[in-house]
């Protein structure tokens, strides 16, 4: 009986750490979502300034619950060449403060009083009416971040719940000879690193495993001295988090790892020793209390700061450890387009897209600009350099397509769904206008192969066109990459000028060719061209209608276009009289 009844509590332990497991990650995930272009924000901000970071690390992890998930983000940055390793050292030791907040609030569990007031914070009070509000949230709200804010509520119940379970289950320890016989080789501060590294390397959460020594506290005498061993292994634990996160990763993101193990591991080694030659001169009769849930997060609290000030001045050495252990080969491909590792955080992930969209929009440009010039001088040189360009921007476009859809399958909110939609269209737009690009180098090469050359009037018509599709290139990637309305309201009055632009140059050159003043067989390369020029313009209007959708999510394309064409919108009128004005093509 005594056997079954053993079983059942380590059943019930096992679910409580299911629960608490589980809890923490609906948790964390709310927090993040809430965050959502704060979070980006915040990450964007970071300097080479380690102070800078350390704060920030901490405030990140603070808000999203998770020391694990920043040092995967960081892994992430680092691997994509977003981040430098050292900025990432100073979030590292930041995210270690931050991650001491899930320990104070686990500590209310540990609320012992009669005291009405201070028994409505214990979590058997106040988890069923929270979990209650935050399932209400989910089913009955109607904005996403409402939805967000009641998954955190609902995580953090599950997670005081699975506390609850895993407190429970430990009760019959206190009543066994064994384990309290057991709990006697903790007072080897080394069993007790040990053991805090080996339970948290397994659990891979460093917030579990401060739960359940939290839960096992309340049931058995420990002291703080038996207990602070076990917290600094924990701190040694949770890297295996990074450990496994930067396998397959390049070397820059492996020594994130490095850092991250070296630090708690020196920071152990030395605040354990300090601590024992102290203890061993000057007696300390409080460490042999017993502790509880509050001293667990006071103990945790106190190694995590001292580390910190410990080994702050010392992120140099931090960084030239990592760099001995994790050597680079000269071979070694360390480029990697944006590390999965962020699809963890779907926002970042997206805003990454959006700057790769940025600089794939500058290959396309630089393209566009070759190709014109090569329509005058041709030069084998430039026309290599507009074919590797065009390879890099197809391998652009199959990336971030690709990893796009990976994040639409992270069950995102509608609209950033419509955001991934719209980032899609834009690739293809700049894709379509890089290939147009090529065709103009193909003209460009029969028209140097043929030995033909263009009428001087059909030059300066083409001139004027050409410097009208560069203003509105240039207009499409700036209001594209600072999602700038006003820049991109100027595409369309633009785009329509280029269009007349291009009718009327053909009719010209038609009048040219009936007057035998153009070769006839110039004729299918300048219509080609023109049908070029036309679509390069056409692909930016789509790019300018997709940035606007961001800002109306209902504005209908042809809808707006019309609107926006009409006699009585003033400001497109104004804007197409500037353009009319600006591009003239010459009598």
């Amino acid at each position: 009986m005594e056997q079954q009844f053993d079983i059942f509590c380590i059943l019930q332990l096992f679910g409580g750490l299911a629960f608490f497991l589980y809890g923490i990650y609906i948790m964390s995930l709310g927090l993040e979502k809430i965050a959502g272009g704060k979070l980006e924000k915040i990450l964007k901000t970071m300097t080479s300034n380690p102070a800078k970071g350390l704060v920030l690390g901490a405030g990140i992890t603070a808000l999203i619950q998770s020391s694990s998930a920043v040092t995967v983000m960081l892994v992430g940055l680092v691997n994509s060449g977003i981040m430098k390793l050292s900025q990432a050292i100073g979030v590292i030791m930041g995210s270690n403060i931050g991650t001491t907040i899930t320990a104070w609030i686990l500590s209310l569990s540990g609320i012992q009083s009669t005291n009405t007031i201070l028994r409505l914070f214990k979590p058997e009070s106040f988890t069923p009416v929270l979990a209650l509000v935050g399932v209400l949230m989910i089913f009955i709200a109607k904005s996403n971040k409402n939805k967000n804010i009641g998954n955190a509520f609902l995580g953090f119940s599950i997670l005081m719940t699975g506390m609850i379970f895993m407190g429970t289950s430990m009760e019959p320890l206190s009543h066994s000879p064994k384990f309290m016989q057991l709990l006697t080789l903790f007072k080897n501060p080394l069993f007790g690193v040990f053991v805090g590294t080996f339970i948290t390397a397994i659990i891979q959460s460093s917030a579990a495993s401060i739960g359940m020594l939290q839960a096992l506290v309340m049931q058995v005498d420990m002291t703080y001295s038996m207990a602070l061993p076990i917290i600094m292994g924990q701190n040694i634990g949770t890297c295996i988090t990074a450990v496994l996160s930067s396998i397959g990763v390049n070397a820059n993101a492996k020594k994130v790892a490095v850092v991250h193990v070296t630090f708690n591991v020196i920071g152990t080694i030395v605040f354990l020793t300090i601590y024992e030659i102290i203890r061993w001169l000057i007696d300390f009769p409080f460490m042999e209390e017993n502790v509880n849930p509050a001293g667990i997060a006071i103990l945790h609290s106190t190694f995590n700061i001292c580390t910190t000030i410990l080994l702050f001045p010392f992120i140099k050495q931090l960084e030239k450890i990592a760099n001995m252990v994790i050597k680079e080969t000269k071979n070694q491909k360390d480029e990697v387009f944006i590390d999965e590792r962020l699809l963890l955080t779907p926002e970042l992930a997206i805003s990454e897209i959006h700057n790769k969209i940025s600089k794939m929009a500058r290959l396309v440009q630089n393209n566009v600009l070759y190709s014109t010039k090569l329509l005058k001088n041709y030069s084998y040189k430039k026309a290599d350099v507009i074919n590797k360009n065009e390879q890099r921007i197809d391998l652009y476009e199959d990336k971030m397509e690709a990893y796009l859809i990976k994040v639409s399958n992270k069950g995102l909110a509608d609209e950033t769904g419509n955001v991934i939609a719209r980032l899609l269209l834009t690739i293809g737009d700049y894709e379509r206008i890089g290939d147009h690009a090529v065709n103009i180098l193909n003209i460009a090469e029969e028209k140097k192969n043929k030995n033909m050359d263009f009428p001087p009037e059909l030059v300066e018509d083409i001139k004027t066109i050409v410097s009208a599709i560069l203003e509105v290139l240039s207009l499409s990637s700036e209001a594209f990459k600072h999602d700038n309305t006003t820049l991109a309201l100027k595409i369309e009055p633009l785009e329509q000028v280029i269009d007349r632009l291009v009718l009327k140059a053909k009719n010209r050159h038609i009048k040219r060719i009936q007057y035998g003043e153009c070769p006839i067989e110039l004729d299918f390369l300048i219509s080609d061209l023109f049908n070029d020029f036309e679509r390069i313009s056409d692909h930016c209007s789509n790019i300018a209608t997709s940035i606007l959708k961001t800002k109306d999510q209902n504005i209908d394309k042809h809808e707006f276009l019309k609107q926006l064409k009409s006699y009585d919108n003033k400001d497109f009128s104004k804007t197409y009289d500037e353009f009319k004005e600006k591009y003239a093509l010459k009598l």
